[in-house]
């Protein structure tokens, strides 16, 4: 059996859809980020880069969204949450959620954890004043270039649905108008509608 160790309201939220929709057997187990349990050795045993999502599975950890949700694919090839038979759509899919997580979420970081690239006072709060352009420029190359609809990749469903959904959540929370990106606006609210994603969410608010 699979464990994700996750915390509300960040980006673990996405394998734990793709968890739900590969009809997965997994568990979870919930970190406390209000006292710091990401940085606790208990924790660190685990993953010494105290950050979630990680999960473990038989054959060990994985961390890092886009290497989770591509396991959690793979090893569910009947869910078809991704074009597994393709190496280059598979790769194009790989593609976007490194887009992801390497852009769209550093910049959203810069605004909430700006004490990782800066010490001074005045240069943190330029990061935060700054983050809100960078996330809505991520967020309209996101919807022009690389957005097909009404999924990421048109009519067909992926991993790269759950993993966009999470940082649409937090459009208004980076002061971000979400009618500035009408189309990823719409993709968040049909995924609210998705059962699995209820599900989830409902989850991951509930004390484990």
């Amino acid at each position: 059996m699979m464990k994700l160790y996750y915390a509300p309201h960040t980006c673990a939220l996405a394998a734990h859809i793709a968890l739900i929709d590969a009809g997965a057997n997994y568990e979870t187990q919930k970190l406390d980020f209000s006292q710091q349990e990401q940085t606790k050795s208990e924790f660190l045993a685990i993953n010494p880069k105290g950050r979630v999502p990680a999960l473990l599975c038989d054959q060990g950890l994985l961390s890092e969204s886009p290497a989770i949700l591509s396991y959690i694919a793979q090893t569910h090839p009947r869910a078809n949450l991704a074009p597994l038979d393709d190496p280059y759509k598979f790769a194009k899919v790989q593609e976007f959620n490194a887009y992801l997580a390497s852009t769209l979420h550093v910049a959203h970081a810069h605004g909430k954890r700006a004490e990782r690239w800066a010490d001074d006072p005045q240069a943190k709060a330029e990061l935060h004043r700054k983050m809100p352009q960078v996330v809505l420029e991520s967020f309209l190359l996101v919807e022009k270039s690389m957005f097909k609809g009404p999924y990421v990749w048109g009519e067909h469903y992926t991993i790269c649905d759950p993993y966009l959904f999470t940082f649409a959540q937090w459009l208004e929370a980076d002061s971000v108008d979400p009618d500035m990106v009408p189309k990823i606006r719409d993709h968040r609210h049909m995924m609210l509608q998705r059962q699995n994603v209820q599900t989830a969410i409902k989850a991951q608010l509930q004390s484990n």
